[in-house]
């Protein structure tokens, strides 16, 4: 199943960073971005974690709450943030049904190997849980900036 822009976002209740919980429903009320990236502490991950913070406080402003999502688990994340001083959420889905139902654990290939592994995504989505932009095989320069300019715009 894949989703696309005009799609009401799929629920999820998942386990986050510091002992924390996220449900998507309870984020109504507020926009949303919601990024699916493959792995803690590789380069790419990094960049892109590391420049989401740098702008959590423009998101803020915006009333746009940032969400970053990996099969990872809480324990990984937790080191993830801390040793990079991240600033948002990062829900762990270790049992990849978020993943899934957002159609971003897709077969993967790499020297000629295939394998499940996250396509790098982000969606933008409405205070009433309508996404209204999707970004599939994210490129991680210049992405936030993207995402950011496209929140000013809701």
């Amino acid at each position: 199943m894949t989703v696309q822009q005009g799609d009401i976002a799929p629920d999820f209740s998942l386990p986050a960073n510091g002992d924390g919980n996220v449900t998507l429903s309870a984020q109504r009320g507020k926009a949303l971005v919601l990024f699916f990236y493959p792995k803690d502490d590789t380069s790419g991950c990094t960049k892109e974690a590391t420049d989401f913070s740098q702008q959590k406080a423009e998101f803020d402003s915006l009333n746009v709450t940032i969400i970053g999502m990996s099969p990872d688990s809480v324990k990984r994340h937790d080191k993830f943030i801390a040793k990079h001083n991240l600033t948002i959420t990062l829900a762990s889905d270790e049992e990849k049904t978020a993943l899934s139902a957002y159609g971003v654990w897709v077969e993967k290939s790499m020297y000629g190997r295939k394998y499940m592994g996250v396509e790098r995504s982000t969606f933008l989505i409405d205070k009433d849980g309508t996404i209204v932009r999707a970004w599939r095989k994210v490129k991680v320069p210049g992405h936030v900036d993207e995402v950011l300019a496209a929140a000013r715009a809701l």
